[in-house]
């Protein structure tokens, strides 16, 4: 069974960085895509970055893309999400997600299987 642990979260004012880990247990992540999503009060779960299990292809929404950047870290089995410049409609729970297959590169929360169980980041002043 894949555990995903997210850390990383908090509160922070507008326009600062964060950085985001996710950690995976019960499986070597390294030959499998992996996700990032977000769900705001009231909102439906949403895309916000995905990697290749290569790393060497990423994808992002049009809401954070040159803001964010999704890495990975296929030795410590884990995967980050930057976060720069952060906006107050950036405030969500962010999930780490894994598919249960292997696949190149996909942006459709569908496609996971497991995920973790969020870390809040809020964006105030």
């Amino acid at each position: 069974q894949v555990q995903l642990v997210e850390s990383g979260g908090g509160l922070v004012q507008p326009g600062v960085s964060l950085r985001l880990s996710c950690v995976a247990s019960g499986r070597t992540l390294g030959s499998y895509a992996m996700g990032w999503f977000r769900q705001a009060p009231g909102k439906e779960r949403e895309f916000v970055a995905a990697i290749s299990w290569t790393g060497s292809t990423t994808s992002y929404s049009d809401s954070v893309k040159g803001r964010f950047t999704i890495s990975r870290d296929n030795a410590k089995n884990t995967v980050y999400l930057q976060m720069n410049s952060l906006k107050p409609e950036d405030t969500a729970v962010y999930y780490c997600a894994a598919p249960d297959r292997r696949f190149y590169l996909d942006l459709r929360r569908a496609q996971y299987d497991y995920w973790g169980q969020g870390t809040q980041v809020t964006v105030s002043s």
